[in-house]
């Protein structure tokens, strides 16, 4: 329905932004802390916060830290924690066998948060980068990243992550069928009610590079990855993607990275109904808070507007280095 307005001055628009009790009654969005998932790294050491030189503000934290920070996340409102290992560089291996390991960082960690924090919902990456000698998401054979075999290692670690504790099992990795063997592994180990939140529009994206300098995976990286990864001039490829994933069991999806991708958020929600996400990934994190230490922007005022925009675009919530300022500021 196309919308009318009176001829001015019978309508001036500018009534109902007269006053911050008249432009918050009319508002068609709002931000809450339940609107926000988390992302941190997770690593060896004890007592361990170490700054990510890329990423002001954000550091890599050892697992003791973790359960503090989600502690602190779940004393802020804050639902959900989403965990990122930096590998030590020797457990790196073309077999990607520490990816399964019940006792890897991530594992440690799931269970450290639900002794800390056991009313946060904790979710997982699932790709074998951080533990890939190539620092490729899937198994490389003769310089392919092949498909199926991956598939199966996804799995693997997929149920070590439920055997742990995970909530939500994070798919990162875009290969082919692996939403459908993810979720009948779940079913058949009895981890029904453990959610996948499908990575299912990631894009091959320039602004993943501070991120790839947290997990440590910036110099490990042999190509690209444009095999798996979404082409950025693609949009109707990704709703494809969205329907595929959810035929084959994926009960949230997930757009990446975001700011630069709020038309396929909209697409998606007005096509799929579904819950949408969106990761606000590492670049976008770092040039707003870049620009806010240079003195060019005010950094919590676009902080905040950037968040609006995700909740504008159709999104349930986000992925966002900025949880924790954002919370602390909505809740006073």
């Amino acid at each position: 329905m196309k919308p009318t307005v009176a001829p001015f001055p019978a309508a001036r628009l500018r009534r109902t932004r007269v006053s911050p009790a008249i432009r918050s009654l009319v508002r068609e969005n709002s931000l809450s802390t339940d609107d926000m998932i988390w992302p941190v790294f997770v690593r060896d050491g004890e007592g361990v916060e170490e700054p990510v030189a890329s990423m002001p503000g954000v550091v890599r934290r050892s697992v003791d830290k973790i359960a503090e920070a989600a502690a602190e996340a779940q004393a802020l409102g804050i639902p959900v924690i989403c965990l990122f290992p930096y590998t030590d560089p020797a457990l790196k291996t073309e077999d990607c066998a520490e990816a399964w390991n019940p006792d890897n960082l991530t594992n440690r960690a799931i269970r450290a948060i639900k002794a800390a924090a056991p009313e946060i919902a904790i979710m997982t990456d699932v790709a074998l980068d951080p533990y890939n000698i190539n620092g490729h998401d899937g198994f490389v054979v003769d310089g392919e990243i092949i498909n199926d075999e991956t598939v199966e290692a996804l799995v693997k670690m997929t149920l070590a992550q439920a055997e742990a504790g995970a909530d939500i099992i994070g798919p990162s990795d875009m290969m082919d069928g692996r939403i459908g063997a993810m979720r009948s592994g779940l079913e058949q180990a009895g981890h029904r009610n453990v959610s996948i939140l499908s990575y299912s529009a990631k894009y091959a994206s320039g602004f993943y590079g501070p991120f790839r300098d947290a997990v440590g995976a910036s110099g490990a990286l042999k190509g690209d990855k444009k095999t798996y990864q979404m082409d950025p001039a693609n949009s109707d490829e990704a709703l494809r993607l969205i329907e595929r994933d959810l035929n084959e069991g994926a009960d949230m999806v997930m757009i990446k990275p975001g700011l630069p991708y709020l038309d396929i958020c909209r697409r998606v929600k007005d096509g799929f109904g579904v819950p949408t996400f969106a990761y606000q990934v590492s670049g976008e994190y770092a040039m707003i808070q870049a620009a806010a230490q240079n003195g060019w922007i005010d950094g919590e005022k676009v902080m905040m507007e950037s968040l609006m925009a995700f909740k504008r675009a159709g999104c349930n919530g986000v992925l966002t280095y900025f949880a924790p300022a954002a919370a602390r500021l909505l809740n006073g």
